[in-house]
């Protein structure tokens, strides 16, 4: 296709990279609109400009980095450039470098459906070891046409408006000094562009995106994926912010290390039960119809069987992930580690000695074995399992051996072992253990690409949304898991405690707040009946698992955990704890605070679910008791902080 315009070369450029920003700008709008549920505040809200602004920021960023190349190449004084091939291979360079770039941007507004902000290289790390992740990718290519019909449209944009380079036609001496000069000041604009600034100290990060809005979840707007990307390769991201000089004051503040059990305490305690966790995939608390009565009075949810459960278990008023992808609900419940910058088993210190449930109660004479339905390799869980002190692992690959089950038959094509008959196999391999015995399991079925067995496609049909039905037949799966569990000689001596691993779609306004992107389940269930069922005042975080199960079997040994003993502490002494691009979330009493590493910058009372009110700037507030609770609960997140940070780059992990 020849083009209808030449100009000289730095003219050239000029106009090329601004068609990309018109680009890019078109793939915002595309996040902003597929997204439009989360974001639709915006539209209405002075901090529109705000944001736009912002944008241009992040976006002049990512394309002085993915055509630094390109621009180099073209602006280069050489001979070569008059070469007809030459220009044909930069303009090639052009289109394919930010074809990537566009088409990551219109991806990611479909991915951030399920993880509320955008693709980091974590991702990589996270999933990079699934065969899967290739046909997921293309059934949403069928499933978002448009998305693909306006990325072919904004290829052709860039095909029939790319300016070529008009040949050289001044004397070479005049020729050499203007591309040179020009190439120098590009130079010079790219490495601003690059750091966000001609005089600014420190180049923009993810976190930088926060300054242009009032809510944490709105800075994926502002951001872009090639940026996002590009920015975390090989970033070490941990680093001791020092707010406290003087150890003992730290960990007079907070310390992470629980001390052993008076013996008083372990002669009181449930001991020797059998200890059993189950990771609900994406069951975030919306989907959960008992847990929603106070935020959407008469709502019935997608789970019959956890709500009849609930009637004899324990539940708490505000729950907590303690972060937002699967690789992320292992370290925390497991281990007692939340999710602070990067997921731990991406990190570059995952190779850190890291303690958990599994060590410790092996020392206590249990058996100890995970579960997963999907591959050995999937998602770095066996190596995580493993590392901490788990004995056995069982996956897709010992089901399909195992001669009791229904081998391949039973798998969903996609990522493993249908949800009901790999319960029904944990539940034969628990009987094959002996007491007492600690196992977890890791469901997959309520899952993209949300699909449901065959047999119950009539049973579980489409809801408002596509994970509903996925819910219904984890849900379905789990009583029949417990129906026949019930049965066997060890249940009535176990301790079940079931938690969704994050939360995933919504269409609720309630859940799309910055703190309820975390909300979740954690429901406790003791089969004797020992402990007294009902929904408890307080605060639960998914790190406050290992406390709570190691208190109740006695467990006499110091460990380590960012959280505490559910069933022991004061409803006003319980925490949570979060992260979301860049800002901290510490819930505590009855308010959330909102900490960007230096200051508090949000103070949201718990039951202002949409997070409407930021009570900080509030001249009520000023001269009030909140004022107080604010710096009171700034001075405790600092100290978490510091604690986790100081202690992932000492490698002191465990007590």
């Amino acid at each position: 296709m020849k083009n209808k315009l030449t100009l000289a070369a730095p003219w050239a450029v000029v106009l090329n990279l601004l068609l990309l920003y018109i680009a890019y700008s078109i793939t915002r709008l595309a996040f902003l609109f597929e997204n439009y549920s989360t974001y639709e505040h915006v539209l209405s809200s002075p901090k529109i400009w705000d944001i736009f602004w912002g944008s241009v920021y992040f976006d002049t960023s990512a394309i002085a980095y993915t055509n630094a190349l390109y621009i180099l190449l073209v602006l280069l004084p050489c001979h070569l450039k008059e070469n007809a091939t030459w220009q044909h291979f930069c303009k090639w360079l052009y289109l394919i470098v930010n074809g990537l770039g566009l088409a990551t941007n219109l991806g990611d507004a479909v991915y951030f459906q399920y993880t509320a902000r955008r693709t980091t290289i974590a991702f990589f790390s996270e999933f990079g070891a699934d065969d899967k992740l290739g046909s997921i990718v293309g059934l949403e290519f069928l499933r978002h046409w448009y998305l693909v019909l306006l990325f072919v449209a904004l290829m052709l944009l860039l095909w029939r408006c790319y300016v070529l380079p008009t040949p050289r036609t001044e004397p070479r001496k005049h020729y050499y000094i203007i591309h040179t000069l020009s190439l120098l000041v590009a130079a010079f604009l790219c490495w601003a562009g690059m750091r966000g600034g001609f005089w600014d100290n420190r180049p923009i990060k993810i976190s930088t995106a926060n300054q242009f809005i009032d809510r944490p979840n709105d800075a994926s707007l502002i951001l872009n994926t090639p940026f996002s990307l590009l920015r975390t390769i090989g970033k070490q991201n941990y680093h001791n912010p020092g707010y406290y000089q003087d150890p003992q004051e730290l960990e007079a503040i907070f310390s992470p290390i629980h001390p052993s059990l008076s013996s008083q305490a372990r002669d009181s305690s449930l001991t020797r039960k059998n200890v059993v966790v189950i990771f609900l995939e994406s069951f975030g608390r919306e989907y959960v119809g008992s847990l929603n009565q106070e935020i959407l009075p008469g709502y019935k949810g997608y789970t019959p069987f956890l709500d009849s459960l609930m009637q004899q278990a324990i539940s708490f008023r505000y729950t907590y992930a303690n972060g937002r992808a699967s690789v992320d609900a292992m370290p925390s419940a497991l281990s007692g580690l939340p999710m602070f910058v990067e997921s731990f088993v991406a990190a570059s210190h995952a190779t850190n000695h890291l303690g958990g449930m599994a060590a410790c109660l092996d020392s206590l004479g249990y058996e100890t074995a995970f579960f997963h339905g999907a591959p050995a390799s999937s998602l770095g869980f066996q190596g995580f399992t493993k590392a901490t002190g788990f004995q056995q692992c069982y996956s897709q690959e010992n089901f399909e051996a195992d001669p009791r089950t229904n081998g391949p038959a039973d798998s969903d094509n996609w990522w493993g072992i249908w949800d009901e008959p790999f319960l029904q196999y944990f539940r034969t391999k628990m009987s094959d253990m002996k007491q007492p015995f600690m196992t977890a399991l890791f469901t997959l079925s309520s899952h993209h690409p949300f699909h449901v067995p065959a047999q119950y496609k009539e049973v579980f049909k489409e809801e408002e949304m596509p994970i509903h039905k996925c819910i219904r037949y984890t849900d379905h799966a789990l009583q029949r898991f417990f129906e026949e569990a019930s049965k066997e000689p060890w249940f009535k001596n176990t301790v079940f405690v079931m938690t969704g691993d994050h939360t995933n779609m919504s269409n609720h306004p309630e859940y799309k707040s910055s703190i309820n992107q975390f909300s979740t389940s954690i429901i406790i269930y003791d089969a004797s009946g020992d402990l007294t069922p009902g929904i408890r005042d307080g605060i639960a975080q998914q790190t406050d698992i290992l406390p709570t199960i190691l208190n109740l079997v006695g467990y006499d040994k110091p460990y380590m955990a960012f959280g505490c003993d559910l069933l022991n502490t004061p409803a006003e002494d319980t925490w949570a704890i979060n992260y979301l691009d860049g800002i901290y979330q510490y819930c505590k009493g009855d308010y959330v605070l909102q900490f960007d590493g230096q200051q508090a910058i949000g103070l949201y009372a718990l039951t202002d679910y949409r997070m409407n009110h930021n009570l900080i700037g509030n001249h009520k507030v000023q001269n009030s008791k909140l004022k107080v609770q604010s710096q009171k609960m700034e001075r405790e997140v600092k100290a978490i902080i510091q604690q986790y940070m100081s202690r992932m780059i000492d490698n002191r992990l465990v007590p």
